[in-house]
């Protein structure tokens, strides 16, 4: 297992695209100047990848922290790494469709490396997922994936999928370490 011992240190995803090991994630921040300096400042700092999502309500700032930060440290917007996630309101086939577009309008960005399902909401997730391949076919974004979905919600996705998630990011840390999940998605790629 390889670790990092830099902030632009990259792990290979099982689509060979290259995602930062660290990142400057956005929950709860609010829209504002505190928002747009935190990514400027993370960017100048060394950070490479920024995660946020629909339901944060900052796509805006964080875009604009991003162009900021760009500008600054002198660097392309293809060495920064920028996920979001689609909220359970817009899972469904068209409706995911455009959620990425108003996610890419509000972020001024005219693409996503990684964009997620938020929450594996029963009986929506599917049609959200042939979006998200769609969207992936079209090159639209660089990977695909998931977000809070247990072994089940996966068994189910994979049983139709033509794409593969290349991420399931779930809450982990020493107290919630959610080994059988880890092993499950390890043993899936």
């Amino acid at each position: 297992m390889m670790t990092a011992k830099n902030l632009q240190d990259r792990i290979k995803l099982n689509n060979g695209t290259a995602m930062p090991w660290f990142g400057l994630g956005v929950f709860k921040v609010e829209e504002g100047p505190e928002l747009v300096q935190a990514v400027k400042t993370a960017i100048k700092h060394g950070y490479r990848s920024i995660d946020t999502a629909a339901i944060y309500g900052n796509e805006e700032g964080v875009g604009q922290g991003i162009r900021e930060g760009l500008k600054e440290a002198g660097i392309s917007r293809e060495d920064l790494f920028v996920t979001s996630k689609v909220w359970n309101d817009d899972l469904g086939y068209d409706e995911t469709i455009a959620a990425y577009g108003a996610s890419l309008e509000k972020l001024g960005l005219d693409y996503l490396d990684l964009y997620l399902i938020h929450w594996p909401v029963e009986g929506r997730y599917k049609a959200a997922w042939k979006a998200l391949e769609t969207l992936y076919e079209q090159g639209r974004v660089k990977a695909i994936g998931v977000s809070n979905f247990q072994i089940h919600h996966l068994e189910d996705l994979l049983k139709d999928a033509a794409v593969k998630p290349a991420i399931n990011q779930v809450e982990y840390h020493p107290r919630l370490t959610q080994k059988e999940l880890q092993a499950f998605c390890r043993a899936h790629g």
